[in-house]
């Protein structure tokens, strides 16, 4: 990869990183689908003029924003409402192994030694991160969270399936046209007080809506594809490792936490796994990206 695009793949993470600690702080403001609902709608409003109708994919197109985006996010973000962003990033980041497991069931997938020791790896960070005494009464909220991330895989296995058929901007731009509609609905139907956080959200609220759907999704995606297009899977993957570094970052510095030492502890044992997992060469595991 040259260097510049080296930079370029390195604004993802912290697009994404910056993204995510916003989203814990919109979530004071606006219940979780809500909040993803008009992330998305604006991402659709901007991309859906540029990319072509999907006409052979569409059906698969519905259910894959149903449960890679609409059930995951909810999961996902009703999770991150209830704990802190920098122990939601590292939760997130078991969505790697979950993938590399459903590639190996579904598509019997040999992940290899090093991808199975990877697994192992973080899932006992996770183990260890849950048994503290610091995370007490906040299980629930860590299973939601890695219940999303199971979700998303799920959702990554579906997208291959048709990845041939659709290019990854047009399939962004057609997930982002169903999903916000769908959470949306999903709102209406699970959440409340929606007039009254749209009547009381602040500049804080309402620049955070806008940095999710113009800057995370649009412009976030945008770069990811556009190198994506451009380099091997494996030498892009590897930079989204800096997702938990500039996320925690953002969250100690915008948001004020302080995530304590056995938490950091686990999360690096979640990164040593999965950065065994991306970093394996052969055989070749499902080439999708960990995106929030």
């Amino acid at each position: 990869m040259k260097f510049r695009e080296l930079l370029l793949a390195s604004c993802v993470p912290l697009t994404w990183g910056l993204g995510f600690t916003l989203s814990k702080a919109a979530l004071a403001e606006f219940p979780p689908l809500m909040l993803m609902s008009m992330r998305f709608l604006i991402a659709a409003l901007v991309l859906v003029w540029f990319v072509p109708f999907p006409r052979n994919c569409l059906k698969d197109l519905f259910w894959i924003a149903l449960v890679g985006s609409t059930i995951q996010y909810g999961l996902t973000f009703t999770g991150l409402s209830m704990i802190d962003a920098s122990l939601a990033i590292i939760v997130v980041h078991l969505e790697v192994p979950f993938a590399v497991l459903l590639a190996a069931v579904l598509f019997r997938e040999r992940p290899g030694l090093q991808r199975l020791l990877g697994m192992t790896v973080s899932f006992v960070g996770i183990i260890l991160i849950a048994g503290l005494p610091s995370v007490e009464g906040q299980l629930f909220a860590i299973v939601l969270t890695g219940s999303g991330a199971l979700v998303w895989s799920v959702g990554q296995i579906m997208y291959k399936r048709i990845s041939n058929r659709i290019t990854g901007l047009a399939a962004v731009a057609w997930i982002a046209v169903m999903a916000g509609p769908q959470m949306l609905v999903g709102s209406m139907l699970f959440e409340s007080g929606q007039l009254t956080a749209l009547v009381n959200a602040t500049w804080v609220g309402w620049g955070s809506v806008v940095y999710l759907g113009l800057v995370m999704t649009v412009l976030g995606y945008g770069i990811w594809y556009t190198v994506l297009a451009r380099n091997p899977v494996s030498h892009v993957m590897p930079v989204l490792l800096l997702l938990p570094v500039f996320t925690i970052a953002a969250s100690v510095l915008l948001l004020g936490e302080r995530p304590s030492p056995g938490v950091l502890s686990g999360g690096a044992i979640v990164l040593c796994g999965v950065a065994l997992i991306v970093f394996t060469r052969s055989p070749q595991g499902p080439k999708t990206s960990n995106a929030p």
